[in-house]
């Protein structure tokens, strides 16, 4: 077998070589994390992987401005398998065509639900949660997605209680994966 098909048909994380964000060749890892087989996948239009078209497109926005650049793409975000479950998932990509970003990337998926639970949350508060994962804030976060920083911190506390953290220490430590970070009694 060549390098290439070795590498991927054995490697470690999921990988999707797609065409206008429709999905044109996975691998078996790939497959496996969102639930089918690679074939379930060919042709298939990540618009189903995503919780819903407003992360598609907000998501899909971000990234494209990042790969004009030139850059790789990452971020860990809520993705949609194919029995419609959510989980947690570590993303990176790169594009082929610098001038045309999604006309063919490749892509990187690692399932990280076991270090993070996924709450019912709706697209905004996903997007409030990210941002303040990245240590943005209330007013970077209300200025990026034309929010008064009075709604984001709204949406903060929102989070707080769906997720029982104290103060925004505990809720990034919650959705990065750490330790508990209450101090001890």
């Amino acid at each position: 077998m060549e390098f290439e098909t070795l590498a991927m048909q054995f490697a470690p994380v999921g990988i999707a070589l797609t065409e206008r964000r429709i999905v044109r060749n996975c691998n078996p890892a790939f497959a496996e994390i969102f639930g089918g087989q690679p074939e379930d996948f060919t042709d298939l239009d990540l618009v189903r992987l995503y919780p819903s078209i407003e992360d598609y497109i907000r998501i899909g926005a971000a990234g494209l401005d990042r790969m004009r650049e030139g850059s790789v793409y990452s971020d860990e975000r809520i993705m949609r398998r194919l029995d419609d479950t959510l989980f947690w998932c570590r993303v990176r990509g790169r594009s082929l065509i610098k001038d045309e970003p999604f006309a063919r990337a490749v892509w990187t998926f690692i399932d990280i639900s076991a270090e993070r639970r996924v709450f019912d949350l709706s697209p905004r508060e996903r997007e409030v949660a990210m941002h303040t994962c990245q240590g943005r804030t209330a007013k970077e976060i209300a200025r990026d997605l034309g929010l008064s920083h009075r709604t984001v911190e709204q949406y903060r506390a929102q989070l707080f209680e769906k997720t029982g953290a104290a103060n925004k220490a505990e809720f990034v430590a919650f959705f990065m994966g750490m330790p508990d970070v209450k101090p001890e009694p």
